[in-house]
Order: C-alpha cells, then sequence, then structure tokens
C-alpha cells in the first residue's frame, strides 16, 4: 500500500434491507490520520454506509478496499483482524462482564504501519487515562454502568484491538453534555496518536470540533463532499441537507 492512497475507500457502495435500497454509489475515502464526518438526517443512511463498509449486511455492491486489501466480499471479523474497528451505535457491551473482561475480549495482537512505524498500541492503562471514569470502575459490570459509560466501554473494548481506522456510529446520540465533550476529546487525542476515524453524526457542533472534512449523505446518496470548515460556511448545503 502506498502512502499515497487511502486507509479506506469505497466506490460505488451500493447496500439493501431485504428488498429496500439504502445505498446508491456511495464514493468515501479515508487518509491516514484524518477525522471524517458523515453527515446527515436520521434515516439518510449513515449506520448503513459504516455497516455496509465493514461487512454486516447480507446484501451489498460495489469496492471497499482497506489497507489495500479488497474486503467488499469479506465478513466482519476478517476487517478487524486486519485492523478496522467499529464502535456500533447500540453500544453492545457485554452486562455480565466486568469493565476489564470487556476490554480483553477486545484484544488483538499490536500492529505496524507497512512502513515499519508502529501502530497505536492501546493497553488499560493508557485506555484509563483516555476515559477516566472507566479507571475508576474496572470491575463494575457492563450492565451496572450509564449509557454514557457504556459509549465509552465499548469505544475503549474496539481500541483493544488497536485499530489503524475506527468506524464510529453517532458518538455524541443520547448522551449527556459532558460525555459528549469526553467523547469530541477522546476523538482528537486518537487523531493525535495516529488513529484514523469515520464517524457518523448529526450533529453539527460536534462534527465541527472534531472533523477534517465531512460527506453528506441524503436518501442514501452522497450529496456534498468538502472540507468541515466549507461545510460549516455553507447555509444552503446545511439548511438543505442537515437542518431538522
Amino acid at each position: 500500500m502506498s502512502t499515497h492512497e487511502p486507509l479506506l475507500q469505497a466506490k460505488a457502495l451500493c447496500a439493501w434491507y431485504g428488498a429496500a435500497q439504502i445505498l446508491y454509489d456511495v464514493d468515501l475515502d479515508v487518509r491516514r490520520g484524518e477525522v471524517v464526518a458523515l453527515m446527515g438526517r436520521n434515516g439518510a443512511g449513515k449506520s448503513t454506509t459504516l455497516k455496509a463498509l465493514i461487512g454486516m449486511l447480507a446484501k451489498r455492491r460495489g469496492a471497499v478496499r482497506f489497507l489495500g486489501h479488497d474486503i467488499s466480499k469479506s465478513e466482519p471479523h476478517h476487517a478487524a483482524r486486519l485492523g478496522l474497528g467499529f464502535v456500533p451505535e447500540d453500544r453492545r457491551v457485554f452486562t455480565d462482564l466486568t469493565v476489564m473482561e470487556n476490554l480483553e475480549v477486545g484484544k488483538q495482537p499490536a500492529r505496524r504501519w507497512a512502513d515499519g512505524t508502529d501502530a497505536p498500541l492501546w493497553t488499560p492503562e493508557r485506555l484509563f487515562k483516555l476515559f477516566p471514569n472507566l479507571g475508576e470502575m474496572p470491575s463494575r459490570p457492563g450492565g451496572r454502568m450509564s449509557g454514557g459509560e457504556q459509549q465509552m466501554l465499548t469505544v475503549a473494548r474496539t481500541l483493544m484491538g488497536n485499530p489503524y481506522l475506527v468506524l464510529l456510529d453517532e458518538p455524541s446520540e443520547g448522551v449527556a453534555p459532558v460525555i459528549v465533550e469526553q467523547m469530541a476529546n477522546m476523538i482528537l487525542e486518537l487523531k493525535a496518536q495516529g488513529v484514523s476515524i469515520l464517524l457518523s453524526e448529526q450533529n453539527m457542533h460536534f462534527a465541527e470540533l472534531v472533523s477534517d472534512r465531512a460527506y453528506v449523505l441524503e436518501k442514501g446518496q452522497i450529496r456534498y463532499h468538502a472540507t468541515m470548515a466549507e461545510l460549516a460556511a455553507n447555509d444552503e448545503v446545511r439548511r438543505a441537507y442537515l437542518s431538522v
């Protein structure tokens, strides 16, 4: 994989739920060390795009490449082994397992970039610095945590797989403002460590805090693509595709 090639690239990605087509020829890419926001209203196809990228949908078409590998027909576990992390919107922590046990479940070996440099290596100790709340409750079962704490645990568990890139579904959805702020800080910290992120988001303020570029989805199609600053300055696009 050349240094100029995107880490993750989708071309003409289409996806269906049963007979209903949800995505239409989506083209997008994410480069090393970049945070990209996938924006749109509820039902625009943001979560479906992330699921289609990692292979969670039975019916998808188009090309998906990750780190130079063709993963268009791969199962999700194959993409995860290559270093593509996924944090679903519905969290899915193991409620009977403790914080530490949840983290152990996500553990994968250390990774290296193609140029031989070490990729970020995550340990529980490092993650507890990033998520101090979790550090205060290592033996608490996942089922006895608040929604925001579960959200952090899901992110931390994904990071235990030492991903090169994380797909992050609606990180600011339904959590308290203080957690949203911690999420934003966490994303910026991950970026500083060299992790790339593709996040689906409809909160413009949150996306602006963390993202370099944005793709705007409407009815399963990319309608607009620009830097985050350009999107923030474009009232017309925001009114057409993002305002509620």
